[in-house]
């Protein structure tokens, strides 16, 4: 497999209609400050990873991802590591420490989601790693966020020992949900953030490849609607938007929440988004870019003012 050297900047954009894709810990969709719905982007990270989970299961490894013991708890990042490399590493006198970090490291980087995101490894031993892959918040780019809440019973009764409870009252609970958003989460990839860490692991350490790539442009674009649970239904990749420059290109473009706009007006039944920014920007730099991707559904979207030279693709 060939090394990935190129730089990316895009985003990726998730569709929630009656949907909870990102809740807080009270169970609502999370806000910012002045009222915009927002997503964080471990929300769109666990998608990635889960779909490469389930998907590539028989050929990936997925070390940052919750596994279970007998007994249904969670189990340590020690009894992680232990789980697929055995035994830590053994090191003796002075070079101890750099033998077990060295060892350590290589074989976190035979982990996908490490190659990819990075690691902060605090087990036996500590190694942080910088992964090529930065995803920012996700950011509501529709005009509305409109959050509503409703009753939901269970079957079963209150607690038994609640000398208070109404026993013959069922438990009542709430759901929240957003009547509609549009997810914006930018990204960007830069592998000459793994140069240092695979430089120390030595010989036979695995940097991202054109495979690795591959692999995250498919989760990137069906994570999300792979991942379809409960309070997640409703909510489904939209768009995912791929520039990928040069190999010696040392251009850094702006977050695209700036660059891409929903146009308030839907027409013929479809989201409708105008990439006029993004075109102007791309315009300037047009001798830097390798080559641009956008990938959506063309059945529920619609898009206008592409940059010259766009690809566009089914998701």
């Amino acid at each position: 497999m060939s090394e990935f050297k190129n730089r990316v900047f895009g985003c990726a954009i998730v569709k929630a209609i009656n949907s909870n894709y990102n809740a807080d810990f009270s169970g609502q969709p999370r806000t910012l400050p002045n009222g915009v719905v927002y997503a964080t982007d471990k929300a769109f990270k666990y998608t990635i990873k889960n779909y490469m989970k389930d998907v590539f299961f028989d050929k990936e490894k997925i070390f940052y991802f919750k596994s279970l013991n007998p007994n249904l708890n969670p189990i340590s990042l020690d009894e992680t590591y232990k789980k697929y490399f055995e035994d830590y590493p053994k090191g003796t006198g002075k070079e101890k420490d750099k033998v077990v970090k060295t060892a350590v490291a290589k074989n976190l980087l035979t982990c996908i989601d490490v190659r990819l995101f990075g690691a902060t490894f605090a087990g036996e031993t500590n190694i942080s790693i910088h992964g090529p892959v930065q995803v920012n918040h996700g950011v509501n780019i529709w005009k509305e966020n409109n959050i509503f809440s409703e009753q939901i019973t269970s079957p079963f009764s209150n607690k038994a020992d609640d000398p208070d409870a109404e026993k013959g009252m069922t438990t009542i609970g709430r759901q929240s949900k957003l009547e509609e958003g549009h997810y914006l989460h930018h990204y960007s990839i830069n592998p000459i953030n793994l140069k240092d860490i695979i430089a120390n692991a030595g010989e036979g350490a695995q940097t991202i490849s054109t495979d690795d790539i591959s692999k995250l442009k498919e989760a990137m674009r069906r994570g999300v609607t792979w991942y379809d649970s409960a309070s997640k239904a409703g909510s489904e990749n939209e768009m995912l938007v791929w520039i990928q420059l040069i190999e010696k290109s040392k251009i850094v473009l702006p977050n695209f929440t700036t660059l891409i706009k929903m146009v308030e007006n839907k027409q013929e039944g479809k989201c409708v988004f105008d990439f006029s920014n993004l075109k102007d920007e791309l315009s300037k730099i047009s001798e830097e870019i390798a080559n641009i991707e956008v990938y959506y559904n063309k059945q529920a979207t619609k898009v206008v003012n592409l940059p010259v030279n766009t690809t566009e693709k089914d998701l």
